[in-house]
Parts: structure tokens; sequence; C-alpha cells
């Protein structure tokens, strides 16, 4: 690390900080940046949960988590689903699956992962 990165890291906030660091892990992973992905492509990504939200879909619902890598953010959908066992904030995962771009919102539908 040269001295400018040093600086740089210096006055980085906390934010700047861990985005560097997913964008590093999702890297060593050979996972793809999810600023990068485009409708229908297939990918794997590796991020942190950031948020996870229960929808109620009429009569099924919706287990909703934003996975961020430090490059974008993609929404996973598990459809008929309350919870799934390590699916929650703050949680590293690696994740497959193919892409649906609507309004410019990345979304996965029943992704395979795995926990990290």
């Amino acid at each position: 690390m040269g001295l400018l990165d040093r600086v740089r890291r210096l006055f980085a906030s906390t934010d700047e900080l861990a985005s560097a660091d997913r964008r590093r892990l999702a890297g060593e992973q050979g996972a793809d940046e999810i600023a990068g992905v485009t409708d229908r492509g297939l990918v794997k990504l590796r991020g942190t949960i950031e948020v996870l939200t229960l929808r109620p879909r009429r009569t099924r619902p919706w287990l909703e988590a934003e996975l961020s890598d430090g490059t974008g953010r993609v929404t996973l959908i598990w459809m008929g689903r309350h919870d799934i066992p390590g699916i929650e904030a703050g949680r590293d995962l690696i994740v497959e699956g193919r892409v649906s771009v609507d309004g410019g919102v990345r979304t996965i539908y029943n992704p395979r992962y795995q926990l990290l």
C-alpha cells in the first residue's frame, strides 16, 4: 500500500472503509461486482446483508435482504419464507442466481446462498 492509499484510509469514513473491505473480499472470492451486473445475467456475488425485511404478499410472505458488496446493492427475495436460519442483518454471504433489473433495482429471486 502506497503513501497516498494510507492517507486516504486515514481520512476515510467507517462506511468507506467497510465498502473497500467488501470490494476486496468479493474480488478474492472471484465474485462479480454488483455495480456491473446486467439484466438476466447469471452471477456469483459476495457481500453483507445490510437490511432484512419480511414483506407479506397476499397469502405468502417474502423474505427480502439487501446485499451490498461495496460497489452497489442487490435485493435478494426468498418467496414463501418467513425466515431462514443464519440469514440476518450484518451476515456475509455468497449468493448465486439470475439478476432481474426493473426500474434500476437489481433483484435475485430465490438465490442459492452460502453463509460465511
